[in-house]
């Protein structure tokens, strides 16, 4: 993995973190969602204007990762009714990485170093321990099926944006498709299930859910950008490193209590980081 995609990686890793944060601070989870999907429609659109079009061989890949980021919103947004940002987030991302890097090895072709595992095993550890709290802290157990939910989706999607960014010959326009078939899904389905009332009424909610929107696509246009350039289970593992940008936010932001456990946690997914790099 060459510097620049690193970097890009890095930057994506914390827009990823801020349009959770947006999304948690609301008051409505459920609806910031909703708005923040919409506003993907346009935005999509917008991107695949001035972009050339895909292979119709990736279509098939933009449905099915239109279909399964439905689940991943779904189970995140319900994990966030009941669980902090600095808990919530860790589980929801961290086991993803794992499950990528399991299947990967026996569907993907990607030749990844003996290096790189044991990268990507460290990151978990430290993702792992991170969210070891809501064990130890007498926080909502609830939040853990949704959680785990969404990890299951985001390792799902991973590995079909992976590769449908492959088979699309123009990663940009594949992710902006993506994002009208996200938007429409999740969007649309939210408000067939709960009903017009879902939506927010107050402008603030709506410039915060656009804001989200946008970080929302540059974190994921650059990531898939990047899994045309290297290993896609290492460019996963290295996206998780936004679990220490949420535990900064909410730290920093919501006043979330910083803890020894969540330091050595940070510290740990740093060293991650540090060996993708050698």
């Amino acid at each position: 993995m060459s510097l620049g995609v690193f970097l890009a990686v890095m930057a994506a890793a914390f827009l990823h973190a801020l349009w959770n944060a947006l999304i948690k601070v609301g008051t409505s989870k459920v609806g910031g969602m909703v708005i923040l999907s919409l506003v993907e429609i346009p935005i999509g659109l917008a991107v695949v204007a001035f972009t050339p079009a895909i292979n119709p061989a990736a279509v098939p890949w933009v449905i099915a990762a239109g279909a399964t980021h439905f689940f991943y919103k779904f189970f995140l947004t319900y994990a966030y009714d009941r669980g902090d940002l600095s808990r919530v987030y860790p589980i929801a991302r961290g086991a993803a990485p794992m499950l990528v890097t399991l299947v990967g090895i026996f569907v993907l072709s990607d030749a990844m170093t003996g290096l790189q595992y044991a990268a990507i095993a460290v990151l978990a550890a430290g993702i792992l321990l991170m969210a070891r709290g809501v064990f130890t802290s007498g926080e909502n157990r609830r939040l853990l099926p949704f959680a785990l939910g969404s990890a299951l989706a985001t390792a799902t999607y991973t590995l079909i944006d992976g590769m449908g960014a492959r088979v699309s010959e123009s990663p940009v326009a594949y992710v902006a498709w993506v994002f009208v078939a996200d938007g429409l899904f999740f969007g649309l389905g939210m408000i067939l299930l709960r009903g017009v009332d879902i939506l927010p009424r107050d402008r603030k909610a709506w410039l915060m859910g656009s804001f989200a929107s946008a970080a929302s696509y540059g974190a994921y246009a650059v990531s898939i950008w990047a899994m045309t350039l290297a290993p896609i289970a290492l460019v996963a593992a290295l996206r998780e490193t936004s679990i220490l940008f949420a535990v900064l936010i909410g730290w920093l932001v919501f006043g979330e209590r910083m803890s020894g456990e969540k330091a050595l946690a940070a510290a740990v997914i740093v060293l991650g980081v540090i060996l993708t790099r050698i």
